[in-house]
């Protein structure tokens, strides 16, 4: 059997060449999906950094906060900047400072719960904040892209009709060239779709733990015991005590 020669057929066409050979348009379109590609992997990452300490924080309250003999103790138990601590803190101080005339008619009950949702509403901001950049690149990355696409087919039928040359090998390799703008789009968009899907749902569990959490402590602030069946950990449940102010 005879050996045949095989031959490399280098291919004239690609990101680099694409980069090479495009204007000023084409490379700012993807320099423009680079950025919107790392902006997303940034917001995606951090948010989970945050998700996963705020998680840690919950069974860090479940197992040390209501264990403690009072509130004021379990807030000392806590670390500094917790979220869950700011909560509980926002709380005893509006437990402690229910005076003066700009309270007088709001009784201790809605007093502690304005306190309480502002602090919970602070902590949810927070978690949804980059969440709205990952929808805006999810939603335009592919039209940015097909735009750079439109462009360069644009500017390869241009060029083809300048030079009067329309074969297949003419045709073909500039359009095919212009696609990867729209395969790139299509490459940053898709990850902060499913990103922004994803974080959604783990925010909406953790934003559960919160609104329990500030409805326990309302419930202890101004009776005494949380209300829920999970009022006792380990058998220990915090102590009734005069809630004072933290410092």
């Amino acid at each position: 059997m005879e050996n045949q020669a095989t031959t490399t057929v280098s291919n004239p066409y690609g990101l680099a060449a694409l980069w090479a050979s495009g204007d000023i348009i084409a490379r700012s379109v993807l320099v423009l999906l680079l950025i919107m590609s790392l902006a997303s992997w940034y917001v995606m990452l951090t948010k989970l950094w945050d998700q996963r300490k705020l998680k840690q924080s919950a069974r860090v309250v479940e197992k040390q906060f209501w264990t403690a003999p009072s509130v004021k103790d379990g807030v000392d138990r806590l670390k500094k900047g917790d979220d869950f601590r700011a909560i509980a803190e926002d709380g005893l101080r509006a437990a402690s400072h229910h005076d003066g005339r700009l309270t007088d008619r709001i009784d201790l009950n809605e007093w502690i719960t304005m306190s309480l949702q502002r602090a919970v509403d602070t902590v949810n901001s927070k978690l949804t904040n980059g969440l709205g950049l990952l929808a805006t690149v999810g939603s335009t990355a592919p039209f940015v892209g097909l735009f750079g696409t439109v462009w360069g087919i644009l500017n390869a039928l241009v060029g083809i009709g300048i030079a009067g040359q329309a074969s297949i090998d003419k045709v073909a390799g500039p359009v095919g060239e212009a696609l990867i703008m729209t395969a790139i789009g299509l490459f940053v968009a898709v990850p902060a779709v499913m990103g922004y899907n994803w974080l959604l749902g783990r925010n909406k569990t953790l934003q559960d733990a919160l609104r329990n959490f500030a409805s326990d402590l309302h419930a202890y602030l101004v009776s005494g015991a949380r209300v829920d069946s999970g009022a006792t950990v380990g058998g220990v449940r915090p102590a009734a005590a005069k809630a004072s102010p933290v410092k």
